[in-house]
């Protein structure tokens, strides 16, 4: 029996969900961006999967571990459980091509989204991507999303791009851009 296909939400972790910390590796250091939680309760209530994509370099220049980043990651699902979010998957990728050698799964290569989106049963095509740089929404394009600008963490910046100017949605919070989305996906042929 064929899964059926639903919409999804894919959100960059540090600039968009969780306050911009270079490197971050300490739990203790991760913290949602105010009306983040609700915002993604929003989309759960809407029937979005919700699933956190992040490029973690770090591992790669041996900066931190992948047990490191799953510590941060324990105490984000820690804080979005206090609004009522869970999420259906968060996807890393620990790699540096200078380092690593190239990858399929890097942003703004699509290899994170399509991988969530196989097996969590995602129509790409009728979902979104939310990211507060110019990888966010060049991982939009190549894997067939709309683009959600953030002007949270570099997202001022990405702004002033022609990638930041092509976003299908821009707001200056989380919240914002769910807002946009959500009104969007109600207008007809959306």
């Amino acid at each position: 029996m064929m899964q059926r296909q639903r919409w999804g939400v894919f959100i960059d972790r540090d600039g968009t969900l969780l306050r911009l910390v270079p490197y971050l590796a300490d739990p203790g250091r991760a913290r949602l961006y105010q009306g983040a939680g609700p915002a993604l309760a929003r989309l759960r209530a809407a029937g979005a999967r919700l699933v956190v994509v992040t490029n973690q370099s770090g591992i790669a220049r041996g900066l931190f571990t992948r047990p490191d980043v799953d510590g941060v990651h324990r105490e984000m699902e820690r804080q979005l459980a206090r609004h009522g979010v869970r999420l259906d998957a968060i996807e890393v990728c620990p790699h540096l091509p200078s380092v690593t050698g190239p990858c399929s799964c890097r942003k703004p290569a699509p290899g994170m989204l399509t991988r969530a989106a196989r097996r969590l049963g995602i129509n790409l095509d009728q979902s979104w991507m939310i990211g507060d740089n110019q990888s966010d929404l060049g991982v939009a394009r190549a894997a067939g999303t709309k683009a959600a600008l953030v002007l949270t963490g570099y997202g001022r910046a990405t702004r002033r791009t022609r990638a930041g100017r092509s976003a299908d949605v821009t707001g200056s919070t989380l919240a914002s851009v769910v807002n946009r989305i959500l009104a969007a996906r109600e207008r007809p042929g959306a």
